[in-house]
């Protein structure tokens, strides 16, 4: 910033930053002191709506490049041939802590990931775990008010928190991976990254596939103990936004490995759960993933609030060659990202430096609304018109996708593993014994700050269902603990 003389918003310079003008020396402050009137002002509206989930994050710029052809799969541009390179921007998060909360807990992280491409931004918004607690997204705001604070108390409650998962038997996947090892990471760099939803990628010649996106750290995963955490989200609640920042200063920028699993269409319908199904992982073993990337972070942000508070995300901002699926709760974001950033941020949050398109220009038809910048000057607002404007191009971002039968809010199981048990069961027969006897430890400590036996007892009943080996030293260490 060019150095001279503080001023005014409106330029002016300003004589005296020390003291208020009065009506006399110790006498009453005058309302003619405009800098003194503009400077509250201002600070009365510095702050803006924090996110209701993910308000707690960090970003960093960087760049991807394709590593491998996937262009039988995909016509997206940025991805079209080995070499490409494409700026990001991506914003790490908690899930259940507000803006001020520790960096250091025991909850999912956000990874949520920006694409400058030629074709405008794409938005993968995903995190750090590869399923979800729920797989429908009517079901979402009220997750959340489980992990919030209590309307009575104000406090985050236990039994709240437990109440919903023991009731909600599609969570026991995820309760199982977050107290597990892995559910406190270390930093930003030492976890992995999922676009945890399914979504569909389409090629030139319209063949549609459905994929699964995984970030694999080079750093390696490092994760923290309870008790780890415990005393550092104590002595430095902010350590995993300082950490990555004082990473990117010394030049050590993280990268992940970028890959895909990916599924013929045509196999959806006959796969032995549903593929759609957010509480469920596809086994490596079905749909190996393919690497075809690498991502960088290099650049730190000038600005907090402008850069990281001010960014939007919307799993909605798609490019030609990728698209959604019949996942029910990406299709509740779809709507959910969008209509909060337009609340929190503005109508206008597109127009911020941070979400712009960089190798583009948006060419809307919107006008108007809090702080419109004039983008568009005297071009007409309105379509179809004969002066120029930006007009359709009839080719769809991704492949139609068939539907059948009648409208209804319940779900027929329709595949032979549409259970809410057997991966969660899969997953603790994957670990060692000392994983195993970490997951008890950290699930039992949980479980015994709930003051209710039946919701102890149904939360217990879960892991049972998922492995009973799982359940029964549950069962026993929480009785240890409660006594």
């Amino acid at each position: 910033m060019t150095q001279g003389p503080l001023t005014t918003e409106a330029g002016a310079p300003v004589a005296d930053n020390q003291n208020s003008e009065t009506a006399g020396v110790g006498g009453p402050v005058l309302v003619q002191d405009q800098l003194l009137l503009e400077k509250l002002a201002h600070f009365n509206r510095e702050r803006i709506p924090e996110r209701v989930v993910h308000a707690r994050g960090a970003g960093a710029y960087g760049t991807f490049t394709v590593t491998a052809d996937v262009t039988r799969y995909t016509r997206a541009k940025f991805l079209s041939e080995v070499g490409k390179e494409t700026e990001t921007f991506l914003r790490f998060s908690t899930v259940a802590g507000n803006l001020g909360a520790p960096d250091a807990v025991r909850d999912p992280r956000g990874f949520a990931l920006k694409f400058y491409t030629e074709e405008g931004n794409y938005d993968l918004v995903g995190n750090n775990t590869p399923v979800f607690f729920i797989k429908d997204a009517v079901k979402f705001p009220d997750f959340i008010h489980t992990q919030k604070r209590d309307p009575y108390t104000g406090s985050t409650e236990m039994d709240n928190v437990w109440d919903f998962w023991s009731l909600s038997p599609e969570s026991t996947h995820q309760v199982t991976w977050l107290f597990g090892d892995r559910g406190i990471p270390a930093s930003y760099r030492h976890m992995d990254g999922f676009g945890s939803h399914t979504y569909q990628w389409n090629n030139e010649a319209g063949e549609a596939f459905w994929v699964k996106y995984h970030f694999k750290t080079d750093q390696g995963i490092k994760t923290l103990t309870q008790a780890e955490a415990d005393r550092l989200a104590g002595a430095d609640p902010d350590s995993h936004q300082r950490d990555l920042r004082q990473a990117i200063e010394r030049g050590e920028f993280p990268s992940w490995t970028v890959g895909v699993q990916i599924m013929p269409v045509a196999e959806a319908a006959k796969y032995r759960f549903n593929p759609f199904d957010l509480t469920k992982v596809w086994p490596h073993a079905d749909y190996p993933v393919i690497e075809f990337g690498k991502l960088e972070l290099n650049r730190n942000p000038e600005n907090v609030f402008a850069e990281v508070e001010q960014s939007i995300f919307s799993p909605a901002h798609f490019v030609p060659g990728i698209g959604p699926s019949p996942d029910k709760m990406l299709q509740g974001r779809l709507f959910a990202y969008g209509d909060a950033h337009r609340y929190r941020v503005g109508i206008n949050a597109d127009h911020l430096p941070v979400n712009r398109p960089h190798a583009t220009e948006a060419r809307t038809h919107s006008r108007d609304g809090f702080l419109y910048d004039g983008r568009h000057k005297g071009a007409k607002n309105y379509e179809p018109n004969s002066f120029g404007g930006p007009f359709q191009t009839d080719r769809a971002l991704w492949q139609p996708v068939a539907v059948s039968g009648v409208t209804g809010e319940t779900e027929a199981p329709s595949h032979a593993e549409d259970n809410d048990f057997v991966q969660a069961g899969n997953l603790y027969r994957l670990m060692t014994e000392e994983e195993k006897g970490r997951l008890i430890d950290n699930l039992a400590g949980a479980l015994s700050g709930v003051s209710r036996d039946d919701i102890v007892e149904r939360a217990v009943n879960n892991f049972r269902q998922a492995d009973g080996d799982f359940g029964k030293r549950l069962e026993a260490a929480v009785q240890a603990l409660r006594g």
